[in-house]
């Protein structure tokens, strides 16, 4: 890759993402991670990413409103953003539900567990390098 494209993980788990991270970074990304929605928010307005991975259940702001809020947004409508959630879509225990994510106008959305291969196979082909 010659020109390096920016990678955001927004995921309250630090082993998780530190496996994508490396896994993305083996794949020439450059990559970043913030650990809930606020930081994740914040990080996007410093630093606009490429592309973003974005869990659903996180502390503070979940992956849903962070995704609304993105493509909301004039100048983050266009990210491309990968949703990852854990949520089974047969769990009513949950206030997170697998129609509330496919609402949120996701890029891709893929459910948990999740290799980090598929996650970087699905990045790569939301920024049309595969």
């Amino acid at each position: 890759m010659t020109d390096k494209k920016r990678i955001l993980i927004v995921d309250d788990e630090p082993d998780f993402a530190a496996i994508v991270q490396g896994n993305l970074e083996r794949e020439g990304f450059e990559v970043d991670v913030a650990y809930n929605g606020v930081e994740g928010l914040e990080k996007i307005q410093a630093n606009t990413p490429d592309a973003i991975v974005l869990d659903v259940m996180m502390p503070e702001k979940d992956g849903y409103e962070v995704c609304r809020e993105l493509k909301d947004g004039d100048k983050t409508c266009d990210i491309p953003v990968l949703l990852l959630t854990a949520v089974a879509s047969h769990l009513s225990s949950t206030r997170y539900t697998h129609a509330d994510g496919m609402s949120t106008e996701a890029d891709d959305y893929i459910a948990k567990p999740a290799s980090a291969e598929e996650i970087t196979e699905s990045i790569k082909g939301l920024l049309g390098l595969d």
